[in-house]
């Protein structure tokens, strides 16, 4: 966002507390190209980082750095303590924390089939996601390679901020184009950046800490939460504190990459979850020595940050001492935990495990026969929030009879369904399914001509849309016992779909969700 803005100003003359409000209305623009499918969103992101790399190209062919030096520099040198601060900022840049479930995430859009195809899928993905981290380093390269040929050997060594770099462009380059190309980069880039870490948000939000918020609400919290601290930055210390903001930013993703590569690296290698998918032997390996690497180098920059600021002359507040390592301890005892517990967790199961029995086959719920009632086709809404059997019995017992039709409808909501629809091929989309399908079983037990019908994304237009494709003439859902706030957060379901299917809408109060049976293996009643 700061990165957005300052291209703003550079290229508009546009205040930099206009520019990061213009930065935080545009990216919700762009995130609606979701509504016509990922390979739109990918392409335009796609675009984006092809500008990035264009503009610099433009800028190293007109200042061409020598070829030794260049060479030279590839090999991995840190003479410095400021040389490991811009180090680690880099690799913040050019992996972004999020960014690893994002791309994780997206292999469920190349749905080829079982086995084989999810092979290819997977790998496929993986070319995917290494051309592209690839091609972050190369512009972060070719940023560093731009200011040493301009700047530093022309004697310019203090240039610290973006619009000193700007400024000094074109008189030292001698094409007006320069300054344009660095601007139109900068803000190639930091869009790209913005979408991406708005949609890695998403799906750490939803698939994995199981937070469900409306998409509106959702979006402008996340907005919120970026334009607060830039804003203030902005208005307490400056514009000139803006290029600091950026490349602390960068260092504090890098600071968080350990917390978001290590849970990652378990969750591959368990074979529990991923199954014949799960990582070897040699790239687990790999994956841990890296992770060691990251982790000793942000190690090691926090303690020579915290040893200067120590030695420095000059007064200190003693609340600062008193909370500050404390809060330090606290989170290397989370980076402690998030790294053995696993560990720990799948050696207690095996014990627990030892001589127990395979799970069965999906169970079939005990429904009670209720009074019918004389219709022909009704449409069940089942949410598998753990109150389906309630609802059901409920829904027959009003029903009568007359036994009709019955269509058992339910909205897959992962992250991956709202963007890809029924084409997610992920755990919760295949859950789902097995739960719809067991109470379908269920029913049919009971002597009901039952269909079932899967829609994923928003739920009120896609239980309208599979209501209205199925013709059924009543609806019936289940209140979930939010009010007042959780209506808004959560969203009201019958409110939207009584306005968007041809049937009537029936709610069934059966409590508040029982969270425990909510995300569960259907074997597991």
């Amino acid at each position: 966002m700061i990165g957005s803005a300052i291209a703003l100003n550079l290229l508009f003359g546009l205040p930099l507390i206009a520019g990061v409000l213009v930065t935080t209305f545009d990216v919700l623009i762009l995130l609606l190209l979701t509504q016509f499918g990922i390979r739109k969103l990918e392409a335009v992101i796609l675009s984006l980082v092809a500008t990035v790399g264009l503009a610099f190209v433009v800028e190293l062919f007109l200042a061409p750095p020598a070829a030794g030096p260049l060479i030279r520099g590839f090999l991995p040198a840190l003479p410095d303590a400021d040389a490991l601060y811009i180090a680690i900022g880099i690799i913040g840049a050019t992996v972004m924390p999020h960014n690893l479930y994002l791309h994780s995430a997206l292999v469920q859009t190349r749905n080829y089939g079982p086995k084989g195809g999810i092979r290819q899928a997977i790998r496929l993905n993986t070319l995917d996601s290494t051309v592209a981290l690839n091609l972050a380093f190369l512009v972060n390269v070719a940023i560093l390679v731009l200011a040493a040929t301009v700047f530093y050997s022309h004697g310019h060594r203090d240039v610290a901020e973006i619009q000193d770099a700007h400024r000094l462009l074109e008189p030292i380059v001698g094409a007006a184009i320069a300054p344009v190309a660095f601007a139109v980069g900068l803000l190639a880039a930091g869009q790209s950046s913005t979408i991406t870490g708005t949609l890695a948000g998403q799906i750490v939000m939803e698939g994995y800490l199981d937070i469900r918020i409306r998409p509106w609400l959702r979006r402008m919290i996340t907005r919120l939460l970026a334009v607060v601290p830039a804003a203030a930055t902005i208005f307490w210390f400056g514009d000139r504190a803006t290029g600091g903001l950026l490349v602390l930013s960068q260092v504090v993703l890098s600071l968080q990459l350990p917390f978001a590569m290590i849970p990652l690296i378990h969750f591959v290698s368990d074979r529990r979850k991923m199954g014949q998918f799960a990582i070897g032997p040699w790239l687990r390996a790999g994956a841990w020595l890296v992770a060691a690497v990251i982790l000793a180098l942000n190690a090691k920059l926090v303690a020579d940050t915290f040893r200067d600021w120590l030695a420095a002359p000059g007064p200190r507040g003693l609340w600062i001492e008193v909370l500050l390592f404390p809060a330090l301890a606290g989170i290397g005892a989370l980076l402690l935990w998030i790294t053995f517990e696993p560990w720990l967790a799948r050696m207690a199961v095996r014990r627990a495990r030892a001589g127990a029995a395979i799970h069965g086959a999906v169970p079939v719920p005990v429904i009670v026969q209720p009074e019918p009632a004389p219709l022909r086709k009704v449409a069940l809404a089942l949410d598998f929030s753990g109150n389906e059997v309630r609802l059901i019995e409920a829904a027959l017992r009003f029903l009568g009879p007359a036994r009709p039709a019955l269509t058992l409808l339910h909205v897959v909501e992962s992250p991956s369904a709202r963007v890809f629809g029924l084409n997610a091929a992920d755990l919760e989309m295949g859950n789902d399914q097995s739960w719809i399908e067991s109470y379908a079983v269920a029913l049919r037990g009971l002597g009901y001509q039952v269909e079932t019908s899967l829609g994923a994304g928003d739920p009120a237009p896609e239980l309208a849309r599979l209501a209205n494709e199925a013709g059924v003439e009543l609806v019936i859902l289940g209140g979930h016992g939010h009010r007042g706030f959780a209506d808004m957060i959560h969203g009201t379901t019958v409110e939207a779909l009584r306005h968007r299917t041809r049937a009537s809408v029936l709610v069934i109060p059966v409590g508040r969700p029982a969270v425990a049976a909510r995300k569960g293996n259907p074997s597991e009643p």
